[in-house]
């Protein structure tokens, strides 16, 4: 991580319980203890330059992105990708197939903000990655 990369929320720890849906190195921290009587998880989600999760739908629920550090990218299915900047905002509804991660250049971290459970899907094609 270069100098330049400058985080508000902590680093996290390798996300390894969801590697297998990940294209290159994530990190995943927490930032809300849930409880019986909160029913989102938030995290921060930190990707390595060139990382990025794998296409997805978010079932029963919805999340929203709140871009942090670096640049990442965010595409729903159908639609061109969007470069995502610190303070970018993106709210994705339940069933939208969609996936986002880091450019190929820079470090990129993420609030996630999720209700529902996730359903994986294929990896993002590294030909259509790549064009980006």
């Amino acid at each position: 991580m270069n100098s330049s990369f400058k985080q508000i929320f902590p680093l996290g720890e390798e996300n390894i319980n969801y590697a297998q849906y990940f294209i290159g190195q994530s990190y995943l921290a927490n930032l809300a203890a849930i409880d019986d009587n909160v029913d989102v998880d938030v995290s921060n989600v930190t990707f390595e330059p060139g990382c990025h999760n794998h296409w997805h739908k978010h079932m029963n629920g919805y999340q929203i992105l709140l871009a942090t550090a670096g640049q990442g990218w965010y595409q729903e299915a159908g639609k061109p990708a969007q470069l995502l900047n610190p303070g970018d905002v993106v709210v994705i509804h339940a069933g939208v197939k969609h996936w986002h991660g880091a450019t190929k250049d820079s470090w990129f971290s993420h609030v996630a903000i999720t209700k529902g459970q996730s359903e994986w899907l294929e990896p993002v094609a590294s030909s259509d990655y790549n064009a980006l």
